[in-house]
């Protein structure tokens, strides 16, 4: 790997006080610059957890988190952040534009300023026309839309996503995958990206990586190597169904490769 990464873990444990759950053990792994990366694994392997000590909302047990060269403190409050969850988490009594809005306000962005930042976040996730609407008049998927948009407002180093797509219909989840990749394409960002989605952390990653039952550990970690841009077309590819087979008998412990069996998550 060539150049300082944008994300190294070191060791990295957690166990949760209440009823001494391990739900992390041991992680080791480094995330270059622009790369996406999914995480993958059993209900309870401590995806979540992981990408939430890499965001700082949770402090591991022990080990290091480094993001561009800071603590996962420092880059907290250097706002290198942006976060997307599985629920919108959008305020019904915001418009589109005041929800995007939001991180700029309480980041100090005089009006005119936050206006052009949204109107181009707009733009970007292609809601040009939807400013003045509530969350409530938008469906499911223009919600994580205009959430994607708030999370990028103030240009984060690393994007953060806990199963943006979880609770989204199969078309709107294929076409919503296709228009992130758009997006981490024009912005640069780094992406970290939770899923329980075999198909789709083979579409849109750069690498994935597959975990273990509690305690969380790296089982495997395999190399994307689909051409980009990645289109419908990605997913008739042959190599695309090779991926998903290699990713599948990971998460199933490829015991033609002598690791342990790992449960698969439903």
């Amino acid at each position: 790997m060539s150049g300082a990464a944008a994300v190294s873990i070191r060791r990295v444990s957690k166990t949760f006080a209440a009823g001494d759950v391990v739900a992390l053990q041991e992680i080791d792994l480094d995330i270059r610059p622009r790369e996406f990366v999914s995480l993958i694994g059993p209900s309870g392997c401590g995806k979540s957890t992981l990408l939430r000590i890499v965001g700082d909302l949770i402090r591991p047990s022990s080990g290091e988190i480094v993001v561009n060269g800071k603590s996962a403190h420092e880059a907290r409050l250097d706002r290198d952040y942006g976060i997307v969850f599985q629920d919108a988490v959008l305020y019904d009594w915001r418009t589109v534009a005041r929800n995007i809005a939001l991180p700029l306000e309480m980041a100090g962005w005089d009006r005119a300023r936050r206006a052009e930042r949204v109107r181009e976040m707009l733009e970007l996730v292609e809601l040009t026309g939807f400013e003045s609407r509530h969350p409530w008049q938008l469906s499911g998927g223009m919600q994580q839309r205009v959430a994607i948009a708030r999370a990028l407002s103030f240009s984060p180093a690393l994007l953060l996503m806990d199963e943006p797509f979880g609770a989204l219909d199969e078309m709107t989840r294929e076409r919503l995958n296709a228009e992130l990749l758009r997006i981490w394409r024009e912005t640069g960002c780094t992406v970290l990206f939770v899923t329980h989605s075999i198909a789709e952390a083979v579409f849109l990653s750069t690498r994935v990586v597959v975990m273990s039952p509690r305690p969380g550990r790296i089982a495997e970690i395999v190399e994307i190597d689909l051409a980009q841009p990645r289109t419908g077309d990605t997913r008739e590819d042959p190599r695309f169904f090779e991926l998903v087979t290699e990713v599948r008998e990971a998460l199933h412990g490829g015991s033609d490769r002598g690791s342990p069996r790992l449960r698969v998550a439903e």
